[in-house]
């Protein structure tokens, strides 16, 4: 089968960074789904996989963590799910990825592709609907209906695509106060009609901003974008007894120690925990894009695609590693077909 992958952990202007390969097509046994690939999104954590190192693979590596598509086979455990199913999920990093024309994922991590949306924009959301809704309602503990009303979240990165779907989540389920920071019009602009109520500069001065909207602190705060240079401005802005959830990992060590004042929590997000360890509530992921798809079925949640960039091949691929890489994204990049 066809499918995009690497042998050398290359830098994205390098032409043998992403290829075009022939690989074997999998069987599913267990609990595994086969899905035809339809399309896929690109995500940071792609680019981050990718980046320059001196590992040389044997055997190619696919990345690819977002996808939609047909279930075509089913394994002897599989109960959730039936052949002919349109699917999306974001799979398991610490399996091939589904940069494939066909792929392996658990059924428990996998949700009914939602019925309004064709497979371009269903590929969109699985990553980032998972994340921001486990950073969120999870790590947060924010009601998703509706009991913290009226309170505030500041939204670091409101306009990629985690953000993208975050300000949505906080906003129409959440019922709160969404301040989301973006630095150009465009984004902003994005992340206006997406539902946020306040726009501010992640890059300028963050607290002078917030006092001049009228909100000089927030109940919680969601680093979607880079938490170093953030950490400091979110730990002054956050509420006593606030919590902050970042899902970027810092570089050097970040001062917590300006939270203990405030008794204010400090969460990661990681939204392959569960697919990684295997935890017993695997079945979570599972449900929650269940509830995704219903919602924006019924039109309370919109897709976050915003560019298409065309087939699925290495070229195309590399554009969108190389956009990402960039940080000039805005909502999610898509792929559609092999």
């Amino acid at each position: 089968m066809k499918a995009v992958g690497l042998y050398r952990y290359l830098p994205i202007d390098d032409a043998e960074a992403l290829v075009d390969i022939e690989i074997p097509k999998p069987e599913a046994t267990g609990r595994d789904l086969l899905v035809k690939v339809e399309a896929i999104s690109v995500n940071p954590v792609d680019t981050k996989v990718r980046a320059p190192k001196d590992t040389v693979e044997k055997t190619p590596r696919v990345l690819g963590w977002d996808a939609a598509g047909t279930v075509v086979a089913a394994g002897p455990e599989v109960t959730l799910f039936e052949v002919g199913d349109p699917v999306f999920y974001a799979g398991s990093i610490t399996r091939p990825g589904a940069n494939s024309e066909f792929h392996l994922v658990e059924e428990r991590i996998v949700g009914h592709k939602p019925a309004s949306l064709d497979f371009t924009h269903a590929a969109a959301l699985p990553l980032t609907a998972i994340t921001a809704w486990e950073a969120l309602f999870d790590r947060l503990g924010v009601s998703p209906q509706g009991a913290d009303e009226g309170r505030t979240v500041l939204v670091f990165g409101g306009a990629g695509g985690v953000g993208s779907i975050g300000i949505q989540l906080a906003k129409q389920l959440g019922k709160l106060k969404v301040i989301a920071t973006a630095s150009r019009p465009e984004s902003a602009k994005w992340a206006r009609e997406l539902g946020a109520d306040h726009i501010v500069n992640h890059f300028g001065d963050l607290p002078a901003q917030m006092k001049e909207i009228g909100i000089e602190q927030v109940d919680y705060v969601l680093i979607f974008n880079d938490t170093d240079p953030n950490f400091p401005a979110a730990a002054q802005l956050i509420k006593p007894q606030g919590g902050i959830c970042t899902i970027v990992e810092n570089s050097a060590a970040l001062p917590v120690d300006l939270l203990k004042a405030k008794s204010a929590a400090f969460h990661w997000e990681f939204m392959f925990t569960r697919s990684m360890f295997g935890t017993p509530d695997m079945i979570e992921q599972h449900k929650l894009l269940t509830e995704v798809a219903r919602l924006v079925d019924a039109g309370t949640l919109r897709t976050t695609l915003g560019q298409h960039l065309g087939g699925i091949n290495a070229e195309n691929l590399r554009r969108a590693h190389r956009l990402l890489e960039q940080g000039r994204a805005i909502g999610k990049l898509v792929l559609t077909g092999f």
